[in-house]
């Protein structure tokens, strides 16, 4: 791949995505159009970041559009907003997950491009057990016999993105329970303060009274006595509940942008501005 197309890791962005909502100037967004699009003038923002998508599918399938593909063909093709939640970026000890669907059960999927390599994977894979129990790693096909020969006597399940931007049916691994090595500190700081404390007045009754300066330690403490397996389900229970989103707003998102909006907390009016974004023409 060439490190030409690395200014494409700036576009799918929050800040980005802020100056969208804001129609504000954005040199990295201008520069992006200038490169990838011929006669940009003549087109709106819809139409330029759908052909720059088009590309990233046939040259550079980056980070961003191996999460989006995930959340298109998992959350909203086999699941539902209704009944799954999506996480992104949730610091795990060392590592962060890419990308957690929770519903009955969560799966932690782990990104690993054409453009990446396996050379954390085995610290990354440790550090996902310690807060869930189900892990899969997400990879193109020309990884995936790598990925076989480090994983194929583990847990860990495969799914491989096909040249034609699907999840292969035929070529996988599914993710078996692995829970041995579930924590509760791992757990306990993946939670908000909201969220611990609604699962230790659930299983106590009551909340620690102490001082500011040792309220988390003690909760962490009382955490720490609620046998595993149920810390575990009640922790998802409490995480299931993060990214509610409006269906009726978040079925008119281009595709492109799906994954960009689902962990942006829309509100209503930025649904407004982002529509009034995509329909405007470029640098009017």
């Amino acid at each position: 791949m060439s490190t030409n197309n690395l200014i494409l890791n700036r576009l799918f962005t929050q800040n980005i995505f802020y100056n969208f909502l804001k129609d504000q100037y954005d040199s990295t967004y201008y520069s992006i159009v200038q490169r990838y699009i011929d006669n940009p003038e003549d087109k709106n923002n819809g139409e330029l970041i759908s052909e720059i998508y088009s590309f990233m599918a046939k040259s550079y399938r980056n980070e961003y559009f191996y999460q989006n593909t995930l959340l298109n063909k998992l959350l909203l093709g086999k699941h539902s907003l209704n009944t799954t939640t999506a996480l992104t970026q949730i610091p795990i000890g060392k590592s962060k997950a890419d990308f957690i669907l929770i519903n009955g059960k969560a799966i932690v999927y782990e990104i690993k491009t054409e453009l990446d390599s396996f050379d954390r994977l085995e610290t990354q894979l440790r550090d996902y057990y310690t807060a869930f129990d189900h892990v899969c790693v997400v990879t193109s096909f020309s990884h995936y016999e790598r990925a076989m020969t480090l994983l194929k006597d583990t847990p860990v399940g495969i799914y491989v993105l096909t040249d034609k931007n699907q999840i292969s049916k035929k070529i996988k691994k599914e993710p078996v329970i692995c829970n041995e090595y579930l924590t509760h500190t791992a757990l306990f700081k993946i939670l908000h303060k909201i969220e611990y404390e609604c699962i230790i007045l659930k299983h106590f009754k009551k909340l620690p009274i102490t001082s500011q300066v040792f309220y988390y330690s003690e909760c962490l403490k009382l955490f720490s006595e609620i046998p595993i397996e149920k810390a575990y389900h009640m922790t998802l229970k409490e995480l299931k509940k993060r990214n509610r989103i409006v269906v009726k707003n978040f079925q008119q998102v281009p595709y492109e942008l799906k994954s960009l909006v689902y962990f942006y907390k829309m509100t209503n009016n930025d649904f407004i501005l982002l529509d009034g974004f995509l329909n405007k023409k470029f640098g009017g």
